[in-house]
């Protein structure tokens, strides 16, 4: 354990079972940076009160009973404890990280963990509000898999359903061929929009779509190869777009509504045999306990509707069932937007219902937030239109090449940094914010090379190797021992002790702003250092060593940090 946060926690909770009685030991030690010392636990004041002793007495109890070996600790205030490692224990610590090519990361016991993100309907182009939650999915699914955890991504195309009437019967109207192209080339919305223009207006193709979704539904053979020629056409979009942003996601990880179609029945009539789900005005619905509606009366998830059709609420049961008994999932992250917070409530109440969900697995919604334009409002054209995915990403290649148009590189070399840095600069302004927070669009703050952005950090990481670079030395060859004298330094090393740990929790809470605020400060402590301590024309040699190694830690953990995050880094910017 080389997080110093956690090294306190622990002897501060020793120290409590000693002072106070081990029911005491678990206690929350409430540890946290301070402007006085390294940490501060506030335990001693939350406490005061339950031992009926004064808050200070409390903390000096604490202290004689707290093992102090690397530590120097004294009370101030109400009944603070301030708490400052020596910097030999640091160093220490940092050799050790040095040492590891995980940084410090741990590998827990796996678990599979099933990620459902991304998401698009097949019938549509991607549009800004699918970059969160495949951006945040992706994410969670590097994360885990860098914990050692079982992944298994699980990208619930919109595939299926009545709508696949009127776009089949429209790509027949102006031919395959010009139709998939248009697929392929991400036109889907205009597509979509002239197969709903024609329903609305011709009463002929109304009747042709409407007699074209129940041939599709019965397995009709020419219907089935045209629907799965739309669907292969539009998964080329797809992958050109996850291809553009950097995503881990491939065709394997496709699992939409049509693959579950076969197993809506089967759900359905498990949950009315277990009596899980009644009829109910002609619907059969399951009423989870706890969700009522604006009469107060009980509300229902429709599982089957009146005309024996099924909706997502089906679908998604059937999915939880699937990804538990077949997938054996021990957790199933939904990085879905925050308006569908009541729909996965329900559903996931109603699956510990029928007993599909138990306490050995956990089903969680990772509310995705919106992202707004600068007028406050959802992130719109001036047309009012949904702005498109690789219209944005491609505006922020060109603004980004525009940043870094005076530095001197070739053309090639300029547009290949500027992909790096416009993309990772769009999720990591995305990626730094709390998933369920809203947040505004801004290309300018995005972009800037200031301040907690993407570009910042990806320009720490070329300073720190244009040092390595300039001393024609190879970092992975870089050992120290890492001795600690200018403050900088200390606290530098401080920073990356903490860095296995945030990896830990980013996955334990699915919060990957964690993870971009530790990276923000790793890259702020290394800025100071960088300009105080000189590093290849170090005083001696012993310090030369120490802050190349130093210089070493912080590029892998900057880059290890940055590749969960799924953001490329240039050579050089």
């Amino acid at each position: 354990m080389t997080d110093p946060q956690h090294v306190l926690a622990a002897r501060v909770q020793q120290a409590l079972g000693t002072a106070f009685g081990q029911e005491y030991s678990g206690e929350d030690p409430l540890i946290r940076p301070s402007q006085f010392a390294d940490y501060q636990a506030n335990v001693a004041l939350s406490l005061a009160k339950r031992l009926r002793r004064a808050p200070r007495e409390v903390a000096q109890a604490l202290v004689d009973a707290l093992d102090t070996t690397d530590i120097r600790v004294d009370v101030s205030g109400p009944g603070f404890l301030n708490l400052t490692l020596e910097d030999s224990w640091i160093a220490a610590q940092a050799d050790r990280l040095l040492a590891d090519e995980r940084s410090g990361v741990p590998q827990p016991a796996p678990k599979t963990v099933v990620i459902d993100y991304s998401a698009p309907n097949a019938a549509k182009e991607m549009h800004v509000g699918h970059l969160r939650t495949t951006i945040v999915g992706d994410t969670l699914a590097r994360t885990h898999e860098h914990l050692g955890d079982r992944v298994i991504r699980q990208n619930h195309l919109g595939d299926w359903g009545t709508p696949f009437g009127m776009l089949i019967e429209h790509l027949l109207d102006i031919g395959e061929e010009e139709s998939l192209e248009r697929l392929a080339a991400g036109d889907g919305n205009a597509f979509y929009q002239e197969a709903r223009r024609k329903f609305d207006s011709d009463p002929d193709f109304e009747e042709r779509a409407r007699r074209r979704v129940p041939m599709l539904q019965g397995g009709d053979p020419d219907t089935l190869r045209l629907w799965r020629e739309f669907i292969e056409y539009t998964q080329r979009y797809f992958n050109r777009v996850y291809r553009q942003l950097g995503v881990t996601l491939t065709d394997d990880d496709i699992a939409g509504e049509s693959m579950y179609n076969p197993m809506l029945t089967d759900a359905c009539d498990e949950l009315e045999h277990a009596g899980v789900a009644v009829m109910s005005e002609g619907a059969l619905c399951v009423f989870p306990p706890g969700f009522t509606g604006r009469d107060d009366q009980p509300l229902p998830l429709i599982i089957r509707k009146s005309d024996g059709g099924y909706g997502y609420a089906t679908t998604d049961l059937a999915a939880i069932r699937y990804r538990v008994r077949d997938l054996k999932a021990d957790r199933i992250l939904y990085v879905v937007g925050a308006t569908q917070s009541l729909h996965f409530q329900m559903v996931f109440a109603s699956a510990r219902m029928a007993g599909w969900l138990t306490d050995d697995t956990s089903a969680e919604h990772i509310q995705i937030g919106s992202v707004l334009g600068s007028d406050g409002k959802m992130f719109k054209t001036r047309s009012g239109e949904s702005v498109k995915l690789t219209e944005l990403l491609e505006e922020a290649v060109v603004r980004a090449e525009a940043v870094i148009a005076d530095r001197g590189y070739d053309a090639a070399t300029r547009r290949s940094i500027a992909q790096q840095v416009g993309i990772g600069a769009v999720k990591y302004a995305d990626l730094s914010v709390s998933h369920d927070s809203e947040y505004v669009f801004d290309f300018d703050r995005m972009l800037a090379l200031t301040g907690n952005t993407g570009p910042y950090l990806q320009y720490a990481t070329a300073r720190i190797r244009s040092i390595f670079r300039n001393g024609s030395i190879d970092p992975a060859t870089v050992n120290g021992p890492i001795v600690l004298g200018e403050p900088a330094e200390r606290a530098l090393a401080l920073q990356l002790l903490g860095f296995g740990s945030v990896v830990e929790t980013v996955a334990e809470l699915s919060e990957p702003h964690r993870l971009c605020n530790h990276l923000f400060d790793v890259a702020q402590a290394f800025t100071s250092f960088y300009e105080s301590c000189p590093v290849l024309k170090a005083e001696d040699e012993t310090v030369r060593q120490s802050r190349l190694a130093l210089s070493a830690l912080t590029l892998r953990v900057l880059l290890q940090g940055l590749h969960l995050l799924g953001i490329e880094v240039p050579e050089r910017m």
